[in-house]
């Protein structure tokens, strides 16, 4: 039987930096229908249902999916009752993304070092624990309807155990016989982890943001993108990466720039209920290829990239990598553009991205496939092909 305390847990942290981050812990997802949706991405993009926690395991207040592929882990939670916090979020919002939660050495720390540092707290600091162990989680408003929440972990529970295939937390149990499990096992899409997460916020609204990522969670700015970066004819944002102090963990967020027709960022925040929050999740692959091609294969929806585009793309991506004494782009030229998948480059080696369409039927939260070959950036010499297919997208749903 799990308990839950408010006491403080014991630390065998050497490190001096509470704010020190380890992992993506998880990521939350409020949805609707949890069972659906656990489906959907099962069946789409090729997650295991891992684990549950609901009726079955004595939870009366929601019913959560554990979601797991290489180092990735999702919970999708749908509220039992109106009282849950969460139902009155899907009726404003739609399903989406409601925690970022980042493994940390001690969860409490973490907390009262971002509540010091200016941070609003979002909950404060608990500990479920049972025979196999503990895991203490306290949580931070961020921007919008998003929160950080902090964990740490201990026992059975440990992180070293979660990736092993250990329980998530009290409270949860393993799914048994579930179809997509063996059959995802067979034909594996190959996402391996979170690459970094993007949030949108109202213009005029990420300089502040930057700001609190740097003085609260004492990230640092890795790269910036301005309108010029990322423009069309008609639309325009503006980006800045932030990025922890071990880069592990990079956030960046997003604001709408003046144009002559309504931007992407402008689209998501009027179908959010005007409320900032994440945009999309990359999930990082080391075969772009064989990824994407799986991920067609089980009905992904993916933008559709001009043809245009790779009359020119080749010869400006290789005059990058030669220049600075990389090879060539190794995948198959011809498969890649089969695909429709993005290639850009930079000083350090080049990447290979695709994103989704929309996940839901509100047009918002959306995923990134992508893989790097040395390049850490985020495909800018794609920004613009990229826009002008999701300007053709905005244009079908009558929102540009």
């Amino acid at each position: 039987m799990a308990t839950l305390s408010t006491s403080k847990q014991s630390s065998t942290d050497n490190s001096t930096d509470p704010l020190t981050l380890i992992d993506v812990d998880h990521v939350r997802f409020f949805v609707g229908n949890a069972k659906q949706s656990a489906f959907f991405y099962a069946s789409a993009f090729g997650f295991q249902v891992d684990q549950i926690s609901d009726l079955t395991t004595g939870n009366r207040e929601s019913a959560q999916y554990l979601l797991t592929q290489g180092n990735i882990r999702i919970i999708l939670e749908t509220p039992l009752s109106h009282k849950h916090p969460a139902s009155e979020e899907i009726k404003l919002h739609g399903d989406g993304i409601k925690d970022v939660a980042f493994t940390v050495f001690d969860a409490e720390k973490a907390w009262e070092r971002a509540t010091k540092n200016g941070g609003k707290s979002a909950y404060e600091p608990r500990t479920y624990k049972d025979a196999t162990g503990t895991i203490t989680t306290a949580g931070i408003q961020t921007y919008g309807r998003l929160i950080h929440s902090f964990v740490s972990r201990t026992g059975g529970y440990d992180l070293p155990k979660l990736k092993q295939g250990g329980l998530f937390a009290p409270g949860y149990r393993k799914v048994e016989n579930y179809g997509l499990n063996a059959f995802n096992l067979q034909r594996p899409c190959g996402l391996k982890f979170v690459d970094h997460c993007v949030g949108n916020v109202e213009m005029g609204k990420m300089n502040y943001w930057v700001k609190w990522y740097e003085e609260v969670m004492g990230f640092a700015m890795f790269k910036h993108f301005d309108d010029k970066d990322i423009a069309t004819d008609f639309s325009a944002l503006m980006s800045k990466v932030m990025a922890s102090g071990n880069h592990l963990i990079k956030m960046p967020i997003n604001e709408p720039a003046d144009g002559k027709r309504k931007s992407q960022i402008q689209e998501y925040l009027e179908w959010h209920n005007m409320t900032p929050g994440i945009q999309h999740l990359a999930l990082r692959t080391d075969d772009e290829l064989t990824s994407v091609a799986e991920l067609r294969t089980r009905g992904v929806d993916f933008l559709a990239i001009p043809e245009t585009y790779y009359e020119t793309v080749w010869k400006r991506v290789d005059a990058m990598l030669t220049s600075h004494g990389h090879h060539a782009v190794k995948e198959d030229h011809q498969r890649v553009r089969d695909l429709g998948i993005l290639v850009d480059s930079d000083d350090e080696g080049y990447l290979l991205q695709l994103f989704t369409k929309p996940l839901q039927d509100r047009p918002t939260l959306f995923f990134e496939i992508i893989c790097r070959r040395g390049s850490q950036s985020f495909g800018k010499g794609n920004f613009k092909a990229l826009f002008e297919a999701l300007e053709s997208e905005q244009d079908r749903r009558g929102n540009l």
